[in-house]
Parts: C-alpha cells; sequence; structure tokens
C-alpha cells in the first residue's frame, strides 16, 4: 500500500508540474520564434502586393472553389498596441450580369472598439499577430510531426467570446525555421458551423532581419477567400498612422468598402462585420435589385403570407418561399433563405396556415448562402431536403458541421441532416391534390443545380436569380442579362409560357408583384444567347 502511496503522490506531482512546465515550453517557443521572425521591439507592421478574393458561399458549382476576383494595389497596416488595422484595395471585374469589367475601390477598419472576431482576427491571424497574441494569452505548445515535418503547435484562447459563450481559439504551426507556416482559428456561421478558417503562410523573405511570408492564402469552409503575393513589407514604419486614419477627403470621410466585397481574411468581411461573402452580390444572375436587402429578420407586418392559389402560399419577405399543400403534407420551396431568422418566422407562418401538416420537403433553389443562411433551421424541423444529386454532398456536408460556437435550432435538435439527391433533370411530387414539378435549369452560369418549381394545375413557376423587372428608364438592359437569357430559354423548353402563368421570384420584385413571361420576353429585346 505504501509504494501505491508513493506512487499515486508522484504521479500527482508530475500532473500539477505539467501546466507550468508546459507554459513555460511555450513562452520559451514564442520568444525563440519572436526573435527568428524579427519581431522583438515590433509595434507595427505594413505590407502591400496583390492577389485575389473569393465571393464565400456563391461558387458556381458547389463542389468547386469559391469564385474568383482579382485584387490589386492591396495595402495592410497594423497597429498591434493600438490593436488597430486598416486595408485598401482595388477590384476590376466583370459584372456577374455579363458586360464590361468595372473598377472598384474597398477598404475595411478595424479599431479596439471592434469587439466581433471576425473583424479582430484579420491582425491577430497574421503571423506576425499570431506572436504577439501568443506571447499575451497564456499560450501551451504541443510537437507534431506533419507531412514529415515537426512542428511546435501553439495555441491561444482570444479574449473574445462566441455567441455560446466559449473563447475564440487561435492555432499556429511553427516549423524547424522558426516561421509561422499555418495559423487557424474557427468563426461561427450559419450555413457552415463552426467554420474553419485558415491561413497558409510560405515562400519567406527577409527585410533586414524582418521575415514576411511572400505568399499568404485564407481558406474558408474548405476552399480559398484571399491570397496575396506580398511585394514587401515593413516594421515600426511611419505610413502606419496615416494609413489607419487617413485625413477625410474634402466631401466627407472616407467612404467604406462597396457593398458586398471585401477581400476575405487579409481585407475583410463585406462591411467588415459579417461573414465574408455571405450574401455575394445581389441578384446574381440578373440585375440588381432594386428591391428589399438581404438580411435580418423581415419587418413585422399584418401577413407574412400571400394566397396564390388555393392550399399554395407565398410566404412574403425580401427573399420568398412558396408553401404547397399536398394532401398529408407541406412541400416548402425556399426553406431557408436569407438567415436563420427568416427561415424561422417563415417555418411559423406556414405552420399556422397548415397546423396538421408537417412540412415534410424542403426544396432549396440553389446551393448558395444568401438561400441557404436558415437552412439549418429547415433541418432542425425535419424537413427533408431535396436538391439535384449535383448538390448533395455539399449539404450533407456543411449541415454536419459541429455548432458549438453558436448552438442554434439544429444543433440543439440533435437531428442529422436527410438529404435526397435526385438524378437527372426533373423531381415530381404529385398526390390526388396536385401535383409540383422541380426542374433543373440547364446552360446557367450562375450555379450548377439550380432549380425552378413549376405547379401545372395553378400555372404558377418558381424562380431565383435570374429575372428582374428592368426600369423604365432602361426597359431592355444593355448589355442584356446572360441569366434571364437562358430563363427565357428553358421556360420555352420546359413547356412553362403558357397563357395565364404567374411568375414568382424568390426576390423580392420592385414593384412587389408576380411577373409574366411577356416581361421576361421584353426585357430581352431582340438580344439572344
Amino acid at each position: 500500500m505504501n509504494l501505491l502511496r508513493r506512487t499515486f503522490c508522484w504521479m500527482m506531482l508530475a500532473l500539477l508540474g505539467a501546466a507550468p512546465a508546459l507554459a513555460q515550453d511555450a513562452k520559451a517557443v514564442i520568444a525563440d520564434t519572436s526573435k527568428a521572425m524579427g519581431l522583438d521591439g515590433v509595434t507595427t507592421v505594413y505590407y502591400y502586393g496583390s492577389g485575389a478574393q473569393y465571393s464565400l458561399g456563391q461558387n458556381n458549382n458547389p463542389n468547386m472553389p469559391w469564385p474568383k476576383t482579382p485584387v490589386n494595389a492591396y495595402t495592410r497596416a497594423i497597429d498591434f498596441g493600438a490593436k488597430s488595422t486598416r486595408a485598401t484595395w482595388t477590384t476590376f471585374a466583370e459584372p456577374v450580369t455579363g458586360g464590361p469589367a468595372a473598377l472598384a475601390n474597398g477598404n475595411q477598419t478595424v479599431n479596439a472598439t471592434s469587439t466581433a472576431w471576425a473583424q479582430q482576427l484579420e491582425m491577430w491571424t497574421t503571423p506576425w499577430g499570431f506572436i504577439k497574441g501568443a506571447e499575451a494569452n497564456g499560450a501551451t505548445v504541443a510537437t507534431r510531426t506533419i507531412g514529415g515535418k515537426r512542428y511546435q503547435v501553439v495555441t491561444w484562447n482570444t479574449p473574445f467570446k462566441s455567441p455560446g459563450g466559449a473563447a475564440y481559439k487561435v492555432v499556429g504551426y511553427i516549423n524547424p525555421d522558426k516561421v509561422v507556416d499555418r495559423v487557424e482559428t474557427w468563426l461561427d456561421h450559419a450555413l457552415f458551423g463552426d467554420m474553419h478558417v485558415e491561413w497558409e503562410y510560405t515562400l519567406w523573405r527577409d527585410n533586414d532581419g524582418f521575415k514576411y511570408p511572400s505568399e499568404m492564402v485564407q481558406k474558408r469552409a474548405g476552399w480559398p477567400v484571399f491570397d496575396l503575393q506580398v511585394l514587401s513589407a515593413w516594421p515600426n514604419s511611419s505610413k502606419v498612422a496615416q494609413l489607419i486614419n487617413p485625413p477625410a477627403p474634402a466631401g466627407g470621410p472616407p467612404g467604406g468598402a462597396p457593398r458586398g466585397g471585401g477581400p476575405p481574411g487579409a481585407g475583410g468581411p463585406p462591411g467588415a462585420g459579417g461573414p465574408p461573402g455571405a450574401g455575394g452580390p445581389p441578384g446574381a444572375g440578373g440585375p440588381p435589385r432594386a428591391g428589399g436587402a438581404p438580411g435580418g429578420a423581415p419587418a413585422a407586418a399584418a401577413s407574412m403570407s400571400e394566397k396564390l392559389a388555393d392550399g399554395v402560399y407565398r410566404i412574403k419577405s425580401s427573399y420568398n418561399s412558396l408553401a404547397v399543400e399536398m394532401a398529408d403534407h407541406i412541400v416548402l420551396i425556399e426553406p431557408g433563405p436569407s438567415n436563420m431568422a427568416r427561415a424561422e418566422q417563415g417555418i411559423a407562418e406556414v405552420k399556422r396556415l397548415f397546423p396538421n401538416k408537417p412540412i415534410r420537403y424542403g426544396v432549396p433553389t440553389h446551393h448558395h448562402a444568401d438561400h441557404t443562411g436558415g437552412i439549418a433551421s429547415a433541418v432542425a424541423e425535419g424537413m427533408t431536403l431535396v436538391v439535384p444529386e449535383v448538390s448533395k454532398a455539399y449539404y450533407e456536408k456543411h449541415l454536419s458541421t459541429p455548432r458549438t460556437l453558436a448552438p442554434d435550432a439544429l444543433s440543439k435538435s440533435g437531428k442529422k441532416p436527410v438529404v435526397e439527391g435526385f438524378k437527372g433533370d426533373k423531381r415530381v411530387f404529385t398526390d390526388a391534390t396536385r401535383t409540383v414539378e422541380i426542374h433543373v435549369i440547364k446552360g446557367l452560369p450562375h450555379a450548377d443545380g439550380l432549380v425552378v418549381a413549376w405547379l401545372p394545375k395553378e400555372k404558377i413557376l418558381v424562380y431565383a436569380d435570374m429575372f428582374n423587372l428592368p426600369t423604365a428608364a432602361a426597359p431592355v438592359p444593355d448589355p442584356p442579362v446572360i441569366g434571364t437569357m437562358v430563363f427565357l430559354k428553358n421556360i420555352e423548353r420546359l413547356g412553362f409560357d403558357q397563357p395565364g402563368t404567374q411568375i414568382l421570384s424568390i426576390h423580392s420584385l420592385n414593384p412587389d408583384r408576380l411577373t409574366n413571361v411577356q416581361d421576361i420576353r421584353s426585357s430581352i429585346g431582340s438580344n439572344k444567347l
């Protein structure tokens, strides 16, 4: 027994001493890395270059990378002491609707009052910010071998809390050359759950003892969202103060980034607030929407629904849905648009209209994040998602990601996503009540697997992102909208150009009404694909 007691005591002493030892080891690793990178005494960093930004959640095929836009004249200044950073850039890109490329300027500013980790990570996941953060936040270290290379893996918790109450965590990988190869963290996202955010830093250069990577790549949800070829980087530059706090132009304070686009990661989330690329370009595939803005719960109204036919209701918002009553259940077209608040309000309205029938099937028009920002709530409700086969793996993967940072209806329900991927170009729901046809649109650049819903008895067609009512000043848009021409070609191919056909846009039109085939034809004029 005495031997057992002595063994137990030695084990406890070893365990009690492990934490201080690990902390001491981490301090030594961080100090060595700081010295090797030329970071000792550095309080500011300024760097510049060119690269590309990618629209998160807006890929043209659900199994391919996020779409790319070139970024030029990119500059970022960081003041670690003031916890402030500012980036500026220009883009030159062709609109999603077609036509000549346009020049746009963007900027993003983050300061000590910006308490969202989505913003603050712009500083603290750079290789220099990671080391500065590790010095200040009680880091730990472990040794791992990855791909045959030995890394010192340093982990620290930020002072920023997720909606679920946990601290956001940062992990950095220091290679044998004592530079930061990789940094990773996680952000809460409505579609992607605990979204993995990863920086890769390669091709290191030396500016008079100060080391910087000449290639930076950030990935979110598995694909790049930003990459930069760094032309040079400078420590303690006299330019930093002016770059972070530029003088106001004669007409007023400097403008923000154009809506929908800052380089995610090194350039910042759109509007310096929400998840990068969460919405993508408005009306992507048709002219920019003139109606209400996406995002946010719909404003309170006398009724959130509009009857289009017996048992068929439009669920109204800036993003619409269509609820269709079958004999013993409901089919909901666009079950999770915009965000969770909108999705949950829509679900509640459908249950109010049909209190004794479950919403058995949800049919998203396509996988883009602004159309699926509330799709987790649809899964939590118990809906089977019905999508083309090309999209099935996308939904299964992202709706199975842990949701610990911001527990939502899906994580609380304990349910797993049920996704039916149909083969071919058509899926039909039918019973004694009515028929609902789901058709895949062919030839559309905007999104592979985009579907429309057609109710043949009622002559109601539901679509997304292919047509908006043109303005009186430009009744035939010039250049013509490719998505609209593709839409009309598919309408004619499928035989939906019938007298009396009513067409519901998922994005509310301006003015807010249903449209028809003649509206679409008139907007195209004599243009042809």
